[in-house]
């Protein structure tokens, strides 16, 4: 190969050598980017390089990878928002409900109560689960245990993950528009509540759901669980009116009550 054939880089992580077929394809990866001459190395092309580099890590993200990722936005989140302590009355009863919720399907449970009004929970694909105290004060024990399966059936299902690697790629892409000149700003990467917004508190489609839902079925039914909980939290969530966060996250509550409760008389 000649030598004009080899470019350098200067890319974050220090200078790299790659052939100019090598930057074709990475052009190609980040949405067709024209590659013409070496002369194109004055247009940030280490920003196009470490974008491709971004890309290949978010289609190889393994579970060790999303375990650090979440256990550092568990963490964060637990700094901005208070957490029910063993002696407070909604840590207390969370602890009795989840008792013999330490783990579940492969994964270790972390369940905790956030002490904050909304009505809401989250879970990540680390094990952490967490309930708002608001949710608590509307659903009976069961109810929760629906939620916890619920939430447990988004990880399980892989919807958490695929939604991390869709956020790498558009950290990738965006450092790819950049690097040539667009006029997409670059995504912070050390920005957690961007990342917990993105993967975790966005809306799921319905066919995510409707796979959360049946595996909270499944899960009540195994844990001798009532499973009518399913219907009857989804119930009150469809007559809470718009503004509950968790009904946003989770569309259509009413027509998919009206489907658990077919399926369990069926």
């Amino acid at each position: 190969m000649k030598k004009n054939d080899h470019i350098e880089i200067e890319t974050e992580n220090g200078i790299k050598v790659i052939t100019r077929r090598q930057l074709l394809s990475m052009a190609t990866i980040l949405g067709g980017i024209s590659i013409a001459t070496p002369a194109i190395a004055q247009f940030k092309l280490g920003k196009i390089v470490g974008a491709a580099e971004d890309l290949a890590k978010a289609e190889q993200l393994n579970d060790a990878d999303m375990k650090q990722y979440f256990d550092q936005m568990a963490a964060e989140m637990d700094k901005l928002n208070p957490v029910a302590g063993p002696k407070d009355p909604y840590g207390k009863r969370l602890a009795t409900l989840t008792s013999e919720l330490k783990n579940h399907d492969g994964l270790d449970l972390d369940i905790k109560a956030y002490l904050v009004v909304d009505v809401n929970a989250f879970a990540m694909a680390n094990g952490t689960i967490r309930i708002f105290a608001g949710l608590m004060d509307e659903f009976t024990d069961d109810e929760i245990r629906y939620v916890i399966g619920h939430e447990i059936g988004h990880v399980k299902k892989e919807h958490t993950k695929k939604r991390m690697q869709n956020a790498f790629r558009l950290s990738a892409l965006q450092k790819g528009a950049e690097g040539a000149g667009g006029k997409i700003g670059r995504l912070a990467s050390g920005d957690l509540s961007k990342l917990f917004n993105d993967v975790i508190t966005a809306q799921h489609s319905q066919g995510n759901e409707k796979e959360a839902d049946d595996y909270a079925m499944a899960f009540m039914k195994e844990k001798s669980y009532d499973p009518m909980a399913c219907v009857t939290a989804l119930e009150k969530l469809g007559g809470g009116g718009d503004g509950l966060p968790w009904l946003q996250t989770h569309p259509s509550p009413k027509e998919r009550a009206k489907r658990m409760r077919k399926a369990l008389n069926g």
